[in-house]
């Protein structure tokens, strides 16, 4: 369901249109990443004696990608290790036997307009975009919400039963009584990051022991159990959220207070376009290479292979190992790979970190998601029922085994895909011993129940793809999602690229990724620490920002996230 919080009036008498808009600027480290990366000083630069060094970027997702190419415009040289492919959890895969425009999204498929660095760099590549057909959104034709064995079919919130409004409004009373939810999105909006770090400081203590049920449960709108377990299936924004309710409550805040739970776009062709462009760009204003210079040329077309051991050598460099067998030592590496891999993939020296980091990436908590596409015919959902009028098929919801279905259309009487299934967690875990053709026949058997009178199966023109990544080697899990009391534990992953107060024998080797940021789950954060990382680089071998432009570090001392007593 989508939220619909009330926001504060910027100032008197000024129309919404005109306030500005909500990005994911904080709520943990409120620096506005957008403007550094579109201020025509660039991100920095290095002394000219170090032009052409060697710095190991380990992992080619999204991550990987931002901090390569960005470490290459200073005059660096990248050497980009990747064990599967270019993209990460940005993967899109075609079907087998089918038209090449059909495509399934097996990891990020949906990107709201607040992450401003990530659309830095889709615009910078040209990617063409199109709404996301969420739950109720205005571009979704139509939506069935179906628990308990009743189906409602609804184009607006206004056509549900009148429970589901009693839902939303319990949880925008829940933000507001509970969180300080529109003084929050109004400094946001201002970016003042003086008052979004004062309010977000009063609610890390107060709240970082919270799990999102427990917020639910102390909040007196929502002292119904029947108003929860509702608002756990059906959710808002993306749809059911009941599988964060064992999450800290802050993860759920920094999702809706930027924004990022709402007004999606998916990229048309596949979002894995957007890495793989970076990776073949050749950028108009670099230092030392010389024009024509992208990140494949430096790499012969194709990155290292997996990286097997990590270990610091002489004179404090990070020497990596990788799958051929070569071995190179550098003076700076960025990994951003998920931070279980150092626990069990790569062989790893304690000294690669302090002993708090390690304490942190063992801690780090994942959850799990699949995903179930097929390839049908045409869009047939949009046919009208002739008893009804109504579409044959909607986005749906259910308490069933599909969890989320979405249909995504290329256009009248062409080939199109249906997300059959979307499932998280719990959800994700029942299926996971099934084979691609088992869990359709589930998907399906469920889907039957709501639509008895649609042949789904009818439609089907190709096999069915589809994903757990809790069960992909290199992953493990979709995303981290701090639990109650982790709070302290990610500080220490995010802080990690400001290293002068690290003992010198711990610096060199920056952590970055999705998982390391504050919004995990979004690619925002993965360019976001990417960022960070880069500029950790740069300082370590000497170099600076332009004063008219500061880096993540430069100002970190003013609005460093706020950090909770240990004793």
């Amino acid at each position: 369901m989508t939220s619909t919080v009330p926001t504060a009036v910027h100032e008197a008498g000024e129309p919404a249109a005109d306030r500005p808009p909500v990005t994911m600027f904080g709520p943990d480290f409120p620096y506005a990443y957008d403007d550094y990366l579109a201020h025509p000083a660039g991100l920095g630069s290095v002394p000219a004696t170090e032009h052409g060094t060697e710095v190991a970027v380990i992992g080619g997702g999204l991550s990987g990608v931002v901090a390569a190419y960005e470490l290459m415009k200073m005059g660096l040289r990248p050497v980009v290790y990747e064990a599967d492919r270019i993209g990460g959890r940005l993967r899109t895969v075609g079907f087998d036997g089918c038209d090449e425009d059909l495509t399934a999204e097996m990891g990020a498929m949906r990107f709201p307009p607040s992450s401003t660095a990530f659309w830095h760099y889709a615009d910078l590549v040209g990617l063409e975009t199109e709404p996301f057909p969420n739950p109720l959104a205005p571009d979704t034709p139509s939506t069935v919400v179906d628990l308990k064995g009743e189906s409602h079919y609804a184009r607006t919130l206004e056509d549900l039963p009148e429970v589901f409004r009693q839902v939303m409004e319990a949880w925008n009373a829940s933000l507001e009584g509970g969180a300080r939810f529109s003084e929050m999105q109004q400094a946001i909006r201002e970016r003042d990051a003086q008052r979004v770090r004062e309010i977000w400081a009063e609610l890390v203590e107060k709240l970082d022991h919270q799990t999102f049920y427990g917020f639910l449960c102390e909040s007196p709108a929502f002292k119904s159990f029947r108003h929860r377990e509702i608002f756990g299936q059906v959710g808002f924004g993306t749809g059911g959220w009941d599988t964060d309710f064992p999450n800290s409550i802050l993860e759920i805040l920094r999702v809706v207070y930027t924004g990022a739970d709402d007004d999606h776009r998916g990229i048309v062709g596949g979002s894995q376009q957007l890495p793989l462009r970076l990776w073949e760009r050749e950028p108009g204003k670099l230092v030392h290479w010389p024009q024509g210079t992208s990140l494949s040329s430096l790499h012969g077309g194709a990155p290292r292979p997996a990286v097997t051991r990590l270990h610091r050598t002489a004179g404090n460099r990070v020497t990596v190992t990788d799958a051929s067998g070569d071995i190179r030592t550098y003076r700076a590496a960025v990994f951003t790979a998920q931070s279980w891999m150092l626990l069990s993939k790569i062989e790893c020296d304690e000294s690669l970190f302090p002993a708090d980091h390690w304490t942190a990436i063992e801690r780090t908590h994942y959850m799990q998601s699949s995903k179930l596409f097929v390839p049908v015919d045409r869009p047939f959902w949009k046919d009208p029922d002739p008893e009804t009028g109504r579409d044959t098929m909607s986005m749906t919801l259910t308490d069933r085994m599909t969890r989320g279905t979405y249909l995504l259309d290329n256009g009248p009487d062409r080939p199109a895909v249906i997300c059959l299934s979307y499932t998280w967690c719990d959800d994700s875990s029942k299926w996971l011993p099934l084979s691609a053709k088992e869990r359709m026949d589930v998907m399906l058997a469920s889907l039957r129940e709501i639509y008895p009178k649609v042949d789904i199966r009818r439609h089907v023109i190709g096999n069915p793809v589809t994903v757990s990544w809790e069960a992909e080697p290199y992953f493990m899990g979709a995303f981290k999602a701090n639990l109650p009391g982790h709070y302290r534990y990610q500080r220490r992953l995010f802080t990690h690229f400001v290293q002068d107060r690290l003992p010198e024998d711990r610096r060199g080797l920056f952590l970055a990724g999705d998982d390391i940021s504050w919004t995990a789950g979004w690619a925002e954060g993965a360019v976001q620490t990417a960022l960070n990382a880069v500029w950790g680089v740069m300082h370590h071998l000497g170099g600076s920002t332009d004063p008219s432009n500061p880096g993540p570090g430069d100002v970190y001392d003013t609005i460093a996230p706020v950090e909770l007593p240990e004793d």
